[in-house]
């Protein structure tokens, strides 16, 4: 891997991108909405069948949301990173001296010095395009590459959909199988915090970890959810009687 040929491929393909942070985020907070809308019906003591109907309105609707969201926030950041980029050209071409020697202050802050720092700062002024790379990282703390908005958008959206079916599964399939499940909140509740803590340690893997911890830390922020709304429903569960 650290060959100079496969450096250097390395270095041209680019930096990969990962969609960890949308495939968990959309997990986690499908996964959580969907079952604080289960709890708060069930803490009501409303029928099952508002159970499915709120919780996959919600499914779809707030999934969808997130997805947008998450595209629209992706792509603003590019945007941001397109509109610095056109003021450091800018700056580059009106103020060529100023742009120097913020290069050279940058690298100084590094340790460079003397005859040395003067080489780097000529090698990096000498090609535009390294010269305003260089702004964007050093000075404005930008990356050059990210998600792409569509992706981005579209992993959240999967992930948000698949975790976020799991608590209401039990409460499908009383609709639609004679007999039914006994207890269907109970097994929710086994479904969803095992699908937290399956999160969580998908997580930890892939970003380093305790994977234990890891899955407990989201057990406990989704239960934190699902307790907040099942004392909602439960506080209001003689108003939907009353209307």
């Amino acid at each position: 891997m650290h060959t100079p040929d496969r450096v250097r491929q390395r270095l041209e393909d680019g930096t990969p991108q990962s969609y960890l942070k949308d495939m968990v985020y959309g997990g986690i907070d499908g996964t959580i909405t969907t079952f604080a809308v289960v709890s708060g019906v069930v803490g009501a003591e409303l029928a099952a069948g508002i159970v499915v109907i709120l919780g996959l309105a919600n499914l779809i609707a707030d999934g969808f949301s997130m997805a947008v969201s998450n595209f629209l926030g992706t792509k603003a950041e590019q945007q941001f990173l397109q509109k610095v980029r056109v003021e450091e050209e800018l700056e580059v071409k009106l103020i060529p001296d100023g742009e120097r020697e913020e290069i050279r202050q940058i690298y100084a802050a590094k340790g460079f010095e003397g005859e040395l720092l003067e080489q780097v700062v000529d090698v990096i002024t000498s090609n535009e395009q390294v010269w305003i790379d260089t702004m964007l990282l050093e000075e404005h703390g930008l990356l050059l590459d990210g998600p792409e908005p569509k992706r981005a958008a579209w992993w959240t959206f999967v992930a948000f959909l698949l975790a976020g079916i799991v608590p209401v599964v039990p409460f499908i399939v009383n609709l639609l199988v004679d007999g039914g499940i006994a207890a269907p909140f109970l097994w929710s509740s086994i479904a969803t915090a095992a699908t937290f803590f399956g999160i969580g340690i998908y997580k930890a893997r892939v970003v380093g970890g305790n994977t234990i911890k890891a899955g407990i830390e989201t057990v406990t922020v989704g239960g934190m959810a699902a307790v907040l709304a099942y004392g909602v429903g439960w506080l209001l569960r003689g108003v939907a009687d009353g209307l």
